[in-house]
């Protein structure tokens, strides 16, 4: 037990508290599931909508696109109005949105009702995760809650194909969006009960003006990243992107005029604040590019079904959950860089698995791979969520915990399009089609591993399966390379980890108005903090009792 004085008097957290965390875990799951059940449903959905190409585009991508672009907003206006109330309102707006998307009579109103509950899914994460930071004060509970919030998200991503594998095996396409309605009908009967309400003092009110930048530069930005992903450096991508920095800047600038502006600059004069967004947006730059073509590894090359493949990632989702339980015990006994640089490069080892994995018999090399790098990510994910949270004072917890959202959306968009694209281009120049196969099955089978497939059955047997033997080949060159760009993304990442946060005390601003000059000073600026927000702070991080 320590003997500073301010953690000795920390309140610790009761049944009441735990019980309000398991509530809370519940939205945070159902976010992460939203993410990735809609896959399995897209085959059902086309038959019973038949939606566009460019209209299936926009229902898969929406969603994440309106929780990206609102959580901001939602972040800060939580931290006006109340945490809890904007909680309940998110609540309401979800299970509406849900039973609308599930009833959608057409593609056109199943994008629109996606938006929204898109919308309305951004005002959950922040909240839940400021809401852990106001019910846990004691720096180790505050850890460990954390990390089950971590793994909550972490977990339902990989358990989506599965659940919603299971619902399609009985009901029809709209079942997948009903998953929301009990669990927000259950939160809405909870909150009030086991959830704490919390707004901060003298927040002022919202700048409209800086919603809508906000909005316009982040959408830019992540639709840009994905339409990069899809079909290359193409004019209209690009110019979103630089339309969107353009914008951000904007929005910077005016955040400096603002009395109450509505993203304080002044967090990332925290360096364990700005290092932490700044790994977590790194590494999930490798996750999202790796991710993306493991999961095609297991459906195009081994040939498994959506919810088959689904099955192959509770492992990895098993070891990710459990990885992120250890963490805080690791944080409290090791140095905080170190063990962040340290499941980093536990992650680069899986990543460097992926390297050897062969189109033939390489699925246990891949799997191995990928349990290992998630082990490293939930390790990383628990910790780098509770420095963010962490080192900013209660009332900009909103804010922390929607930057922290961003950071991840951001890289994980960013690692799309650009591992994507090194991954698509390597096998475009491997891919080598059989002699006799013709010019325009060769020519589509060229251009992607999807395609491929495609090309394949239109072809006699022996011919079909000797193309896809070639495509495999190319494919799985494309991922060996990936593992390549990935491991080295991810060593960066531990590198920047064991200098940046080689002291665990990094500074922290102050709550109040009046912040004293060493800690308004700027990271490397050579000030150091009070001493008692940098113990406040190095206590938050490690979980120190």
């Amino acid at each position: 037990m320590s003997s500073n004085a301010p953690e000795a008097s920390v309140r610790r957290a009761g049944s009441r508290e735990w019980l309000g965390l398991a509530v809370l875990a519940l939205p945070t799951l159902l976010i992460s599931l939203d993410q990735s059940v809609l896959y399995l449903a897209l085959p059902h959905l086309a038959e019973g909508l038949r939606p566009t190409g460019t209209q299936t585009l926009w229902i898969m991508d929406v969603y994440g696109f309106m929780i990206a672009g609102f959580l901001i907003t939602m972040g800060t206006l939580g931290d006006r109005i109340g945490r809890r109330k904007l909680l309940m309102i998110g609540a309401v707006a979800v299970g509406l949105a849900s039973v609308a998307a599930a009833y959608a009579g057409s593609a056109e109103a199943l994008i629109v009702t996606r938006a929204l509950l898109g919308v309305a899914a951004a005002t959950l994460m922040p909240s839940t995760l400021a809401l852990i930071s106001n019910m846990f004060q004691d720096p180790y509970q505050k850890g460990r809650a954390i990390a089950v919030w971590a793994s909550c998200f972490m977990g339902g991503t990989a358990l989506g194909p599965v659940v919603g594998g299971a619902l399609l095996e009985y009901f029809w396409w709209g079942s997948v969006f009903l998953l929301g309605v009990p669990v927000m009908v259950l939160l809405l009967v909870a909150a009030p009960l086991v959830l704490p309400e919390y707004k901060a003092p003298d927040a002022g009110r919202i700048d409209l003006v800086s919603v809508l930048l906000s909005l316009v530069s982040i959408l830019s930005v992540i639709f840009g990243l994905k339409e990069l992903a899809r079909y290359g450096f193409e004019v209209l991508p690009i110019v979103a992107v630089l339309v969107g920095l353009a914008v951000g800047w904007v929005f910077v600038r005016r955040q400096c005029r603002l009395e109450h502006p509505l993203l304080d600059l002044k967090l990332f004069r925290v360096a364990a604040f700005t290092a932490a967004l700044l790994i977590l947006m790194v590494s999930m730059l490798g996750t999202g590019g790796g991710y993306l073509f493991i999961t095609g590894f297991l459906q195009m090359v081994e040939g498994m079904s959506p919810m088959e493949a689904g099955l192959w990632m509770v492992p990895s989702a098993v070891a990710s959950v459990l990885a992120a339980q250890l963490a805080p015990v690791l944080a409290k006994r090791f140095q905080l860089g170190t063990v962040i640089g340290g499941s980093l490069l536990i992650g680069t080892v899986g990543y460097a698995l992926l390297v050897f994995v062969d189109p033939v018999g390489g699925l246990p090399l891949l799997l191995a791979g990928f349990v290992v790098i998630f082990v490293g990510v939930g390790t990383f994910g628990a910790l780098g969520t509770s420095m963010v949270v962490g080192s900013v004072p209660p009332e900009r917890g909103g804010s922390a915990a929607a930057l922290s959202s961003i950071s991840g959306d951001l890289g994980n968009a960013l690692g799309v399009a650009t591992l994507g694209s090194l991954g698509t281009a390597v096998y475009r120049n491997a891919f080598t089609p059989p002699a006799g196969t013709p010019a325009d099955a060769s020519a589509a089978a060229g251009s992607s591993m999807e395609a491929a497939l495609d090309a394949a059955r239109q072809l006699p047997a022996a011919a079909g399966e000797a193309l896809l033997t070639a495509a495999k080949s190319a494919y799985t060159d494309g991922l060996n390379t990936i593992g390549v760009a990935c491991a080295v993304i991810t060593a960066i990442s531990a590198a920047i980890a064991l200098t940046m946060l080689r002291r665990r005390g990094a500074g922290r601003v102050d709550s109040g108005a009046g912040a004293a000059p060493e800690a308004e000073a700027a990271p490397g600026a050579g000030a150091e903090a009070p001493r008692g927000a940098q113990a406040a702070q190095e206590g938050s991080l490690t979980g120190t009792a």
